[in-house]
């Protein structure tokens, strides 16, 4: 497995698939990397030369914030609305849909599929025998 940025990228894929589990660069990112690199976006990760991987990794070093850096910054930015305690930031500290999704049903995904119903839970009734 080919390691780039401190990320093994899967063998048998084509590079242009294998750059997208990079955090931060997905498809267009990808294409556009490898078009700056000239490498050919349907290659194998396998098939990649050390030469060619150095300089897959300085174009990316060079024009993108990826992985850490990228992290680092949006958890920046979270902690920035909650200090400043606007709607965004209160709505992260609740731990709620943060960008106007509606929240009487199909918010489980946030909540953490908190089911607050009588009936969801409820076993159902014996047959009298």
């Amino acid at each position: 497995m080919p390691r780039l940025l401190g990320v093994n990228i899967p063998d048998n894929k084509p590079i242009v698939i294998s750059l997208g589990y990079i955090y931060g660069i997905g498809r267009r990112t990808a294409g556009l990397v490898l078009k700056e690199a000239k490498l050919d976006p349907q290659i194998r990760a396998k098939t990649l030369t050390s030469e060619q991987l150095n300089i897959l990794q300085e174009v990316i070093k060079k024009n993108y914030r990826v992985e850490g850096d990228l992290k680092r910054d949006v958890m920046m930015n979270i902690k920035r609305l909650k200090d400043i305690m606007c709607w965004r930031g209160m709505r992260h500290m609740r731990g709620l849909p943060v960008r106007g999704q509606r929240t009487k049903t199909n918010n489980r995904t946030v909540r953490g599929n908190v089911r607050k119903t009588v009936g969801s839970g409820r076993k159902p009734a014996a047959t009298p025998t």
